[in-house]
């Protein structure tokens, strides 16, 4: 699938991830690491948004890989300090000492004001929030952003905006440490917008979060155009994480709001929307997104990787999953889950194979639940596993009991390994699974989903025939060459004045 182009006439990508490649694991890391080194007719930047320092990436970088920047959001030095910037010293301080009250009253609090207002409003213009946002990051490109987010005029003017924004009732239970944690929430959150890197040809965003600033700093400086891949929609993923914290009602309602303004932001400024699901597009366009733009592109499996075993490696019914232990997946589910299966087939194994380490008070509640329903013997969380591709051979199938997914890889790929599958019904898992590929049931369904487990168990020729089928769809639809045209056509249809030297022989196999 290589286009034959020369080096200067290659795209250059920046691609921007939010706690995924590639310093974790996952599902959006793998599509990620697929990307970069399938498609060698473009060069690729990489930034990733993490919460602190990460000192090594996990994954090798082939060589159209040409810079990797951290931004590390949560960490105690400045995350801006990390990326590095072609700023002089003196053009630094010059900045700082440019910043004060005057400056911040007259060219920047105005913005900001509005800012906050509209998306505390029922409904706003998002032209008119596009309109703030851009005048907030051409304050930025000219004064110090530190100097000027705590600064005690945006701390008055962000109490006096909340005050008048929200009702007596939620105000009534609402702590000065929670207007605080607004302040520095906010602070956190607007970093991004910051972020000056070198002009690149597109800004492929992988979330439709905060990351997105990044991208949006590109549009507004160099008008590069956005391209949106969503994975699991970041508003959903956001409700449920919120609704599930502990925060006060009004951090509650805070966190919803800015999350929901700044995803509608990238929407807006969004060129090409490609989602890896039909599902997700309901979610999108929820919040904003324009119908036209988006495109449905399916993850892909290398299918000479993926491939079925010749034999069956051990003659004790195993479950498999690949899975990160964190609260979408789920666990705690599967341990249950495996406590039914356990009632007839008293061997049974299930092995989760993904970092314990996302979530350690997570990871801690799977493990006391596994010895409460004594089940050491029978529920391995195993860990990392470098090679994938042969997690779902040690198995008879493989299970996921997520409660929010995009268009998960581990069900594809364990299909491309000829191994069926069970799982719930969350995002585009039923546009991989039907009735002759695996069973599906609804989330935290423990009773339906250990039916379905001891069913494919005890039935061996409907297992086999699953597995066939699973096979078969995967090369059909969802191989990994079907995966690098569709992206290599998107690039190329973003970046038509740039690959005006690509072949004609290329161009006719790129928009047939």
């Amino acid at each position: 699938m290589e286009v034959q182009q020369e080096s200067s006439s290659k795209i250059n990508v920046l691609l921007i991830t939010e706690g995924t490649y590639p310093y974790y694991g996952g599902g959006v890391s793998t599509w990620c690491d697929d990307l970069i080194q399938n498609i060698s007719s473009s060069n690729f930047s990489v930034v990733c948004i993490t919460d602190t320092y990460k000192p090594n990436p996990n994954f090798t970088f082939p060589k159209n890989v040409q810079n990797i920047y951290q931004f590390p959001l949560w960490d105690a030095e400045e995350p801006i300090e990390y990326i590095g910037s072609e700023a002089t010293y003196e053009s630094v301080v010059r900045r700082k000492n440019s910043t004060n009250a005057i400056v911040i009253e007259t060219l920047f609090l105005p913005h900001f004001e509005k800012f906050m207002r509209m998306q505390f409003a029922d409904e706003y213009s998002i032209e008119e929030l596009n309109s703030c946002l851009k005048k907030m990051w051409e304050y930025f490109s000219r004064f110090d952003y530190k100097s000027t987010l705590k600064h005690e005029l945006i701390w008055n003017s962000l109490k006096k905006i909340i005050s008048e924004s929200f009702d007596d009732q939620i105000l009534d239970n609402t702590s000065l440490e929670d207007i605080t944690a607004t302040g520095r929430l906010l602070y956190r959150f607007l970093q991004p917008i910051t972020v000056d890197l070198p002009k690149t040809d597109i800004s492929h965003l992988t979330i439709a979060g905060f990351a997105g600033l990044i991208a949006l700093n590109q549009k507004f400086k160099y008008k590069t155009p956005v391209f949106l891949t969503e994975h699991g929609v970041f508003m959903r993923e956001r409700l449920l994480a919120i609704g599930s914290s502990n925060y006060s009602i009004f951090l509650k309602l805070f966190l919803t709001k800015i999350s929901e303004a700044i995803s509608r932001l990238v929407y807006h400024n969004a060129d090409q929307i490609s989602t890896v699901t039909h599902f997700n597009k309901s979610w999108e366009t929820k919040y904003g997104a324009d119908l036209n733009k988006i495109k449905v592109l399916y993850n892909g499996v290398d299918t000479q990787k993926f491939k079925p075993s010749e034999a069956k490696q051990s003659k004790k019914f195993k479950v498999v999953a690949a899975a990160r232990i964190f609260e979408l997946k789920d666990i705690l589910t599967m341990i249950k889950v495996c406590h039914q299966v356990k009632r007839t087939f008293s061997q049974i194994e299930f092995i989760v194979y993904g970092n314990k380490d996302a979530v350690p008070e997570y990871t801690k509640a799977c493990e006391t639940l596994i010895r409460d329903l004594q089940l050491e013997s029978n529920f391995k969380l195993a860990g990392f596993h470098s090679e994938p591709h042969k997690i779902y051979l040690e198995g008879d199938l493989s299970i996921l009991t997520s409660i929010s997914e995009g268009f998960p890889y581990t069900v594809i790929e364990s299909m491309s390994c000829g191994i069926p599958v069970v799982a719930t019904d969350v995002g585009g898992v039923i546009e991989a699974i039907d009735e002759s590929t695996g069973i599906i049931c609804k989330p935290k369904d423990v009773v339906a989903l250990a039916k379905a487990v001891v069913k494919l168990l005890t039935e061996d020729s409907l297992r086999v025939e699953m597995g066939e089928r699973s096979r078969e769809k995967v090369v059909k639809h969802f191989s990994i060459e079907t995966f690098t045209s569709h992206f290599e056509h998107s690039y190329f249809n973003l970046t038509k004045a740039k690959t005006k030297s690509i072949s004609r022989k290329t161009v006719k196999r790129l928009v047939s």
